[in-house]
């Protein structure tokens, strides 16, 4: 989707209080120091804190957060700071870089909350039109339970809303960690296989787990 804002990340949000980190969370701050440098380390700290934080609260206070958190990084396309007309960043790739596009908002808000406890089976990236914008997006989408209206967790309207009141989006296929659903009408998609269909999906999760960061064309932390 192409840009229309871009959103700086106050320090602020960098002082949350100390939380003893683990081995796996230094390991990623290391290598996205050496990476990215000094800034985006902390931001990846930052985000370490939150998660540790918000370990024990309820799923939707960890919606409310995980969303404010990374919806104050810019928004920027593809082409711009990859150089790719797609290119789905991991969460480490996206705070490092400062930036990223509506794809690594909702990536990294999914890992973040699968992390924090939260069912695949609740969650669900939705591939879709901005009508307004008239733009292809993607946001994030929480189910209560099966047969609920989801929540949408989106960089354009910040504000988590239900589905319904979202009548700028229409949506166009889904998937999770397992599964890839054709979205039709406004009923949760008929199912159309595994979500390992998506190349670009199968990429981001090899590069996530094998902690490969790469490098982006220009610099947001300048």
């Amino acid at each position: 989707m192409r840009a229309k804002w871009l959103f700086i990340i106050p320090l602020t949000i960098f002082s949350l209080a100390t939380i003893a980190l683990t081995k796996q969370d230094n390991l990623w701050i290391k290598a996205v120091k050496e990476e990215y440098g000094e800034r985006a380390s902390k931001r990846v700290n930052a985000w370490r804190e939150l998660i540790s934080e918000l370990d024990n609260k309820t799923e939707k206070e960890q919606l409310v957060s995980i969303n404010q958190f990374f919806n104050q990084l810019y928004f920027v396309d593809d082409i711009k700071l990859w150089g790719k007309k797609d290119y789905w960043a991991t969460p480490l790739e996206f705070l490092g870089s400062n930036a990223g596009d509506c794809e690594d908002f909702t990536i990294a808000k999914y890992f973040s909350l699968l992390e924090l406890g939260v069912s695949d089976k609740k969650l669900r990236l939705i591939y879709l039109k901005a009508l307004e914008l008239n733009q292809f997006h993607m946001v994030l989408a929480y189910y209560p339970t099966p047969s609920s209206v989801p929540l949408i967790l989106d960089n354009i309207d910040k504000e988590i809303k239900p589905a319904t009141e979202r009548t700028d989006l229409l949506p166009i296929y889904s998937f999770n960690g397992q599964h890839l659903w054709l979205m039709k009408g406004k009923g949760n998609g008929q199912q159309a296989g595994k979500s390992s269909r998506l190349s670009l999906w199968n990429d981001l999760r090899a590069r996530n787990k094998g902690l490969r960061l790469n490098h982006p064309i220009i610099n947001y932390d300048e």
